[in-house]
């Protein structure tokens, strides 16, 4: 997948970030061969909310993370709300309904666990 731009979500940059081994070399790979990777501003926002509500504790900021692992943010627009207001209701949790939208407008390979996100017809990396 060389030359692809990737779009993570929010539970792969935890792996980035801990080490977890659902990310195997081969993934870890495929991500550094793409030609850009992407964050989102709505996975800082959504990663935010978890840490203050003491859900979640990551080792460095979010917005350290777009240097540590040569990331790029991708904002939240207009287009992206608009697109992902269209979509049907196969996922409901608003944060992945954005990202599959940003991904469908920005022409983003979406990284996910999540098997659910691949019924939008946005493209996936499974991981």
């Amino acid at each position: 997948m060389s030359g692809e731009r990737f779009l993570l979500d929010s539970h792969i940059l935890i792996w980035l970030d801990t080490g977890d081994e659902r990310l195997s070399p081969g993934v870890l790979r495929t991500l550094r061969g793409g030609e850009k990777r992407f964050l989102s501003a709505a996975t800082a926002w959504e990663l935010g909310l978890k840490q203050a509500a003491g859900k979640l504790r990551l080792r460095v900021p979010v917005g350290s993370m777009l240097g540590v692992f040569g990331l790029i943010e991708l904002p939240v627009a207009i287009r992206h709300g608009d697109q992902a207001a269209l979509l049907p209701l196969h996922h409901r949790d608003p944060f992945d309904r954005l990202l599959v939208a940003q991904a469908l407008v920005e022409g983003l390979i979406l990284v996910t666990s999540d098997k659910k996100l691949a019924q939008y017809g946005v493209p996936v990396l499974l991981v």
